[in-house]
């Protein structure tokens, strides 16, 4: 990946990210009980479960699994320019991925604005048998951040259940900070407090 990439690429958001999310820190409601990242803030609901996905090397923590109603929600911010969104470019990156995988990935207009729709080969487990996941990744560009999201399980084609991951997408709240950081570089995520402590 070159820097030479022009930087010109509309933001992808829904029209109504400002209210309905997903949030920024200054447009999240400061009195809800988010449990806090670092980067991210997420609204803890019943049935949720968070897991931290974590580089062997460096023990950094590079995602946030989140499982509900069946399916999984895994989810990283992104620093982002301020004028220009990341999620086309980002979807042309995923696509050629999931291409070279074996895979196949088709466009979609979705609720959160455009997403790929994607099979991906699956590595045989113990009982021999591979098979094809379906994964849905979705992106939405905020004011100088980009959240990116990959949904599996039931939400990537049950409805109903895509509607309960969706609005879990967009009750994330993204705190960007205000310390300068190069485009794409990932906002630094971090083990939740303990509850009691400050």
């Amino acid at each position: 990946m070159t820097d030479a990439t022009p930087q010109n690429s509309p933001k992808s958001a829904p029209a109504d990210r400002a209210t309905e999310g997903p949030f920024d820190e200054a447009e999240a409601n400061p009195v809800r009980p988010y449990i806090d990242l670092g980067g991210i803030k997420v609204l803890p609901r019943e049935g949720l479960n968070l897991r931290l996905e974590v580089e062997e090397q460096t023990k950094r923590i590079v995602a946030v699994g989140l499982d509900y109603a069946d399916s999984t929600l895994q989810i990283q911010p992104f620093a982002a320019p301020r004028s220009a969104g990341l999620w086309e470019e980002t979807r042309e990156q995923i696509r050629q991925q999931i291409r070279q995988q074996g895979g196949r990935v088709e466009e979609r207009e979705g609720p959160l604005g455009p997403e790929l729709l994607a099979e991906v080969p699956v590595v045989a487990g113990a009982d021999g048998g591979a098979g094809k996941r379906i994964a849905r990744f979705v992106g939405v560009d905020g004011p100088r951040w980009f959240l990116r999201g990959v949904i599996g399980g039931a939400a990537a084609a049950d409805v109903d259940a895509a509607a309960k991951v969706e609005d879990l997408f967009r009750s994330i709240v993204v705190v960007r900070g205000t310390s300068p950081m190069p485009p794409r570089d990932l906002i630094p995520l971090r083990m939740p407090a303990t509850p009691g402590t400050t």
